[in-house]
């Protein structure tokens, strides 16, 4: 891709709302994408899944994203550890969202510096509402 082409598309990268969904189960990754719908705030969403700890690496260090979400309950690596250890390692985080096992484990996410928490079972409504979040327009006040 040219200079100019990246130069465009990252001026126009704005119209796009970039997520990254991270999770083992391919179910989630669909339960999430559903709730979530094809646009937020007049934005298309376009999605990159990852189902590994290294793909999720990979793809922070190389593209950049305004959301990121992470499933808690993945095997092997879970969403919070991988949160935290982003947070720590990227120096202009996106936000993070974290998929939590239950609503009683939204300390732990409280604990991993993630922005939001949903829990599982995914309510359509609780993840949308929550991704929608991300996007809202700021008021300005004068």
């Amino acid at each position: 891709m040219s200079d100019v082409a990246k130069r465009n598309d990252d001026e126009v990268g704005s119209a796009k709302a970039r997520i990254l969904l991270y999770s083992d189960d391919r179910n989630v990754r669909e339960k999430v994408r559903f709730a979530c719908g094809s646009s937020t705030h007049g934005r298309t969403i376009e999605w990159t899944e990852t189902a590994t700890h290294d793909a999720v690496i990979s793809q922070v260090d190389s593209a950049s994203f305004d959301l990121l979400i992470l499933d808690g309950e993945a095997a092997k690596s879970g969403g919070m550890g991988l949160c935290r250890q982003i947070k720590h390692e990227i120096y202009d985080c996106p936000p993070i969202m974290i998929l939590v096992g239950r609503p009683g484990d939204a300390w732990l996410a409280t604990w991993s510096e993630a922005d939001a928490a949903v829990a599982h079972p995914l309510d359509p409504f609780a993840v949308r509402d929550a991704v929608d979040a991300f996007f809202a327009p700021v008021e300005q006040t004068s």
